[in-house]
């Protein structure tokens, strides 16, 4: 299994350099004995209650990629401290990493209050996804209820049928408007018929729309 080194200190003082090197010298030692290949060796010196870590946001680039399948680390505050901790631990297992820390002498074991939390933070993730879909589908039922026919409308059909569309007629955004759907629900409606579009930018269009009715 491929893994990534991380290693963090919380100041740049000199003094600070060992530590780096004796996590690193220790976390070497651990990938040896669960036989993993050490893929890239991360070190930095910032505050773990930061989230704007270069360090860090490698990482969490980095296990994106497929072949790496862990990530050693001293123990967990080394990752972040407080609700910036909760956050890293958070979308690296959601990316199906697994964490192994020389304080838990192999995969670390959570404390129970960080599991909790980390369990109503992905149910919480898993709802707000079911929400959107379900604003999504509302949108486009009222829409068609309401006359509109995307087949008819929609242009970029056939070929590119699927593909996320940046440009969207500002008469459909009228039309929809005029069915009574908010911009939230207009800008949900679109996405569910492949446009990639903002209630923000939904907003602006229309009301460019209508400032250039009333020239």
């Amino acid at each position: 299994m491929n893994a990534i080194i991380y290693c963090r200190v919380s100041t740049d003082k000199k003094e600070q350099e060992t530590s780096l090197k004796r996590q690193e010298e220790e976390l070497l030692l651990l990938a040896k004995v669960h036989k993993f290949h050490v893929a890239d060796i991360i070190k930095e010196q910032a505050s773990g209650f930061e989230l704007e870590r270069d360090g860090i946001l490698d990482l969490l680039t980095r296990i994106k990629d497929k072949d790496i399948g862990a990530i050693l680390i001293q123990d967990e505050t080394r990752l972040g401290r407080g609700n910036a901790k909760i956050a890293i631990l958070h979308c690296i297992l959601r990316e199906n990493v697994k964490l192994y820390s020389i304080s838990s002498s192999g995969e670390l074991v959570l404390s129970d209050a960080d599991s909790m939390v980390l369990q109503i933070v992905s149910l919480v993730e898993e709802y707000q996804r079911k929400i959107h879909n379900i604003k999504i589908k509302r949108g486009m039922k009222r829409a068609v209820e309401n006359g509109y026919n995307p087949a008819g409308n929609l242009k970029n059909q056939g070929n590119n049928a699927g593909r996320l569309r940046k440009d969207v007629p500002i008469e459909e955004i009228a039309k929809l408007k005029e069915n009574g759907l908010t911009f939230a629900e207009i800008a949900a409606t679109l996405k569910g018929f492949g446009f990639s579009i903002s209630k923000a930018t939904v907003h602006r269009r229309y009301q460019e729309y209508k400032d250039q009715e009333h020239k």
